[in-house]
Order: C-alpha cells, then structure tokens, then sequence
C-alpha cells in the first residue's frame, strides 16, 4: 500500500508540473517577462484553457490525498 501512494505522489506530482506549465498566463506577472504577455487572441478562455483548468485541479486532488495517506502510513507506522 506505501509504495502504491509513493507512485501515485510520484506521478501526480509531475503531471501536476506539466499541467500547471501548459496554463496560460491570465495576468501580467513573471509569464508577461517571458513573453506569456503577448497574446494572438483577446477572446478569453478557450474550452480547452478550461478542460487543463480542470485536469489541473483533479490532479492536485490526487496528489493531495496521496499526501495525506502517505502521512497517515509513516505516522503509523506500516
């Protein structure tokens, strides 16, 4: 059961990664510094910006209940 989380936190944790970094930049902060500034469409959010928003948010859930049940296994001590 610990090293079914340790992968599951292992693999969430870089989809999360990868998730986070296909997002677009919604305002002028560090992404504007690298050029996530310059946008082709002023349209808004695409369905596609809001499917990886929500891909983004399910995964952080996974990775957030792999968390707690690998605390929970050390604290334990299985």
């Amino acid at each position: 059961m610990r090293i079914a989380l340790q992968i599951v936190l292992i693999v969430s944790s870089v989809l999360l990664v990868t998730f986070i970094l296909f997002q677009r930049g919604k305002g002028g902060g560090l992404s504007s510094l690298f050029g996530g500034g310059v946008q082709s469409s002023l349209s808004g959010s695409t369905m596609a910006d809001k499917n990886i928003q929500r891909i983004t948010l399910f995964t952080g859930l996974i990775w957030v209940i792999a968390i707690v049940g690998t605390g929970l296994l050390v604290k334990v001590g299985v």
